[in-house]
């Protein structure tokens, strides 16, 4: 019997980001689900300055509560690792593995844009815009997440939503220390390196009974990468 997998998008992108990857861990036997967070992709709709960290986090638990789902392979990509491990703190009883795909791993109590480069944040403040009354960043240049076949580029273009400000600038309150959550793997992307998620693969290397992983992919790589992607979430248990 297979698995049943929840897969989380990062910043700008929406469930759709993991058509691909869901198609090949479906032919493999599995359930996947792949949930648009408020306010982005097809849900850009309900984009609201009360948008923040806490509505993201409920948007996946009420994936999981509403359809029943248990022994979850919960899967954070990038940004999305905060949220992902913002639910799996929330119902631990129904996690079976939290998958960081080169994710945010979240500390306690402090808000994701603490793990930026440096400058990151003002630069980002900067850039920002005001959208339907929503402090929002503007998607980047493809090529910046390690996108480099003109398909794809475009692909991810047309798709690519602004994303609310504020869940960069919430504190998340977990229960628990990530290290102290459900078993846990962290999958990081080398080529090339994402610098965002640097913090976070530093964390991963350092936490007891992790299981951790560099491969040579690109920090978007369920974009141009599907196929690898499955196999790695596939092997993840």
């Amino acid at each position: 019997m297979g698995e049943t997998y929840v897969l989380v998008h990062g910043l700008f992108h929406g469930g759709w980001c993991w058509a691909k990857v869901a198609r090949y861990l479906q032919n493999l036997g599995h359930q996947v689900f792949t949930p648009t967070q408020t306010g982005l992709g097809e849900r850009r709709h309900l984009l609201s300055p009360d948008i923040g960290l806490s509505t993201f986090i409920q948007d996946l638990i009420n994936v999981i509560v509403y359809r029943e789902l248990q022994q979850v392979v919960l899967v954070g990509h990038s940004f999305g690792g905060m949220a992902a491990a913002g639910a799996a703190d929330a119902l631990p009883g129904r996690i079976r593995r939290l998958v960081y795909l080169d994710g945010a791993i979240p500390e306690p109590d402090q808000p994701f844009s603490i793990q930026l480069p440096e400058g990151t944040l003002q630069e980002r403040l900067k850039q920002a815009r005001k959208i339907d009354g929503t402090i929002c960043m503007m998607p980047p240049e493809p090529g910046l997440l390690g996108v480099t076949e003109p398909e794809d580029i475009q692909w991810l273009k047309r798709r690519m939503t602004p994303h609310p400000m504020k869940t960069l600038l919430d504190p998340i309150h977990l229960r628990r220390k990530p290290e102290d959550g459900p078993p846990c793997t962290f999958i990081h992307c080398t080529q090339p390196q994402y610098p965002p998620a640097v913090y976070s693969s530093r964390k991963a290397r350092q936490f007891r009974g992790w299981r951790y992983r560099e491969v040579k992919m690109n920090h978007d790589c369920i974009i141009n990468r599907p196929q690898l992607v499955a196999k790695l979430l596939a092997e993840s248990l």
